[in-house]
């Protein structure tokens, strides 16, 4: 990566969730979940600002209360990657990439988004992390959306089924001696003018059959670079999620 390279790193946080209304608030270890996470950005040196962007009275005014900065956006965002955007346009600041952290993610470790920023250089369209795939439960996982990459670390395919198809292995089981797999990890840079085309796109085919929206982006034709990590990630979706996350 480019040292002369701006980052911004923007938390979308609802405080509605299906599966966990006002998770952002919920305390981890005596810090609120959306502080754990934005103190875990704001360590990493290569950002150079970070924002949290909710549609939320609560999550405004806790943000506020630890000191981190907050932009207000609209609740009828469809996802993180449309809020981010309104987000970085309310700050009337020039970044050259902008990396969305989720905000249920607060165990994110600075290493993971210095591994996405060090693959960042003025000709990158977009950016996420990958990570090898080690056990049999996340292979064949449909909640766990897994990628391809091509030899240029470029995304070819992202699919909640188990890709490629080892067609030679009819046993399952032995998958994982015979090729590296790669799970996706939801955390992307973009650089602000892909950012503004991308979220002008409508839904696609791929996309709505699969149910991520990064497809709608390949499906268009942009080219998404990938970083592999080693570190896990411990998303929080649920409070049985949080429960074991916490657990001593």
């Amino acid at each position: 990566m480019s040292t002369s390279l701006s980052i911004v790193a923007i938390i979308p946080a609802r405080y509605a969730s299906t599966r966990f209304p006002g998770k952002p608030l919920v305390h981890i270890h005596g810090k609120t979940m959306i502080q754990c996470v934005y103190d875990q950005v704001k360590s990493t040196p290569e950002i150079a600002e970070v924002v949290v962007a909710t549609d939320d009275d609560r999550i405004e005014a806790e943000v506020l209360r630890f000191g981190g900065k907050v932009v207000r956006t609209k609740p009828e965002h469809p996802s993180g990657t449309d809020r981010c955007f309104e987000a970085y346009q309310k700050l009337n600041q020039s970044f050259d990439f902008i990396i969305n952290v989720q905000g249920d993610e607060p165990f994110i470790q600075p290493e993971q988004i210095r591994t996405l920023a060090g693959i960042l250089t003025p000709d990158a369209e977009l950016a996420t992390l990958i990570k090898k795939i080690e056990d049999e439960e996340t292979l064949f996982n449909p909640n766990t959306p897994k990628v391809l990459v091509n030899t240029k670390g470029e995304a070819i395919y992202f699919s909640r089924q188990t890709i490629p198809y080892l067609r030679q292995y009819t046993d399952k089981k032995d998958w994982l001696q015979h090729h590296t797999f790669f799970k996706h990890i939801g955390m992307y840079a973009y650089r602000p003018d892909i950012l503004a085309q991308i979220t002008g796109l409508k839904p696609s085919a791929l996309e709505l059959a699969e149910s991520l929206e990064q497809l709608r982006w390949l499906e268009n034709g942009y080219s998404i670079r990938t970083a592999v990590t080693t570190i896990e990630t411990v998303g929080i979706d649920t409070p049985e999620d949080l429960a074991r996350a916490t657990k001593k």
